[in-house]
């Protein structure tokens, strides 16, 4: 499994990023004007939970309070629409994290992560968290874009290039879909490479140290962004992954990974805690395993437009319970722990 995204907060503290955004996740609850006692009483349990959940909100309590003496300024209008009483959107959620870690790195990747925040956010395509989005390009490429991506479209004379900054896409080219193919070659830029398609179709997953691509039909090539780590062809029914200097070799396509381009999620003898991390990526806030579920196993396939009903069928495969605190925190505990 790759290593999880985190955040170096000022002082040189490094926290995860699920912790990051669940603090911004909070901050937005409470701006909101809808937040009650009991959203209170769970906001102090959350932040009394863990060392690293307190360390956090002192970094929103830092930021929000230089802000709120800046006045009336942009950022901190929209940290707290003025008291507005309005929906917590995906949109707002975005922008509360984006102002809150956008620009927090260390040494050279400063200037990078801040920049990488902002181009997902005014990319040419996003899909919300939860959201699968389908796009047909003028080429007659078609896109389905998964949960919480972000892709820009640089088309040319010479070449149609798709540059995917988060998440993952399915591409399906127009020779694959039998018309008429573009003369121009079609590529798919990440941060370790490019791929390109030889009349086909494949997904790719921008991970935060690698790129992952399966072929679902005809083939792609891959090239490393360092030239040293060279090309791979990579033929229909098989997947790999590649960083920017190395490919790994190639292992046939897994109907767990590919699963999402049918609206599902699959398991199949699955760590619990892998598996809600998957789940996570589907619904904003915060979705944990307790240490002593965490490596049950389960199998079967969840229809991933209600992930509420996928929390809700645990217990009836499991031996647990799901403990839902509020709409952006959820817990899976042992079915016997004590209210």
């Amino acid at each position: 499994m790759p290593a999880s995204p985190t955040v170096t907060l000022p002082g040189g503290r490094v926290i995860s990023r699920a912790t990051a955004d669940a603090a911004a996740d909070w901050l937005t609850v409470l701006m909101s004007g809808d937040a009650g006692a009991e959203e209170q009483q769970q906001w102090t349990a959350w932040r009394q939970a863990h060392a690293d959940h307190e360390a956090a909100w002192q970094h929103i309590e830092a930021v929000t309070g230089r802000m709120q003496a800046l006045g009336p300024h942009p950022a901190y209008t929209a940290l707290t629409a003025r008291g507005a009483r309005k929906p917590v959107s995906d949109a707002r959620r975005r922008a509360t994290r984006l102002l809150l870690w956008g620009g927090l790195a260390t040494g050279a990747g400063l200037l990078a992560s801040r920049t990488t925040a902002w181009q997902r956010q005014v990319a040419d395509y996003r899909s919300a968290t939860g959201e699968q989005r389908r796009l047909a390009l003028d080429d007659g490429t078609e896109l389905l874009l998964n949960t919480g991506s972000a892709l820009n479209l640089r088309f040319g004379s010479t070449e149609r290039r798709l540059v995917l900054l988060a998440g993952e896409v399915m591409v399906t080219t127009a020779h694959a879909l039998g018309a008429a193919a573009d003369p121009r070659p079609l590529l798919v830029e990440t941060a370790q490479g490019s791929i390109r398609a030889l009349g086909t179709r494949f997904t790719v997953r921008q991970q935060a140290a690698h790129t992952e691509v399966a072929v679902l039909e005809s083939a792609v090539e891959i090239r490393c962004r360092d030239g040293a780590g060279g090309t791979r062809l990579l033929q229909a029914g098989t997947q790999t992954r590649f960083s920017h200097s190395a490919i790994n070799a190639p292992s046939a396509v897994d109907a767990q990974t590919q699963a999402w381009t049918r609206g599902q999620l699959m398991a199949d003898a699955q760590r619990l805690d892998d598996f809600l991390a998957e789940l996570g990526r589907y619904r904003p806030g915060v979705l944990r395993a307790d240490p002593q579920v965490a490596g049950l196993r389960l199998s079967g396939v969840f229809p991933l437009g209600d992930t509420d009903r996928i929390l809700s069928t645990l217990p009836s495969v499991l031996p647990v319970q799901v403990r839902t605190r509020s709409r952006y925190w959820v817990t899976v505990l042992p079915a016997n722990a004590p209210a």
